[in-house]
């Protein structure tokens, strides 16, 4: 069954996120367009898009370190959203990529898109820190 090891939490629930499926162990995230998430008329709102990137991410990089044993606290540090275009009202998507774990931080990228990955609505950068379970 295609599930997360660890579950989203509830506001990114709340948002109407969820698994659309794994790719290997690597999580894709939809969120359909709802009332909830408008930005201007007929967009998802930027702030929307950003959870949606930051829960890719976090999603991956949790999949990842549990390939590797206890998954640890995961806390961001900062995040860069670059927005490409405006998401419109379609299914949006976003999976996540872990660039490199160290044992203290962890720099994870994000792609969102809605038509093709090739095609992105919106990236970002994110540094976490790993703190012990």
């Amino acid at each position: 069954m295609n599930t997360l090891r660890i579950p989203l939490p509830p506001h990114a629930l709340n948002m109407g996120i969820e698994l659309h499926h794994l790719d290997g162990h690597i999580p894709i995230l939809g969120c359909d367009f709802s009332p909830r998430i408008v930005g201007r008329p007929g967009h998802f709102h930027g702030g929307a898009l950003g959870g949606l990137l930051e829960m890719a991410a976090l999603a991956a990089a949790r999949e990842e370190l549990a390939l590797r044993g206890p998954v640890p606290g995961l806390k961001p540090v900062n995040i860069s959203v670059q927005y490409m275009r405006g998401a419109v009202e379609a299914r949006c998507f976003a999976r996540g990529h872990v660039e490199r774990a160290g044992r203290r931080l962890l720099n994870v990228s994000a792609v969102a898109w809605q038509d093709s990955p090739e095609r992105p609505v919106a990236t970002a950068w994110l540094n976490v820190m790993v703190s012990p379970t």
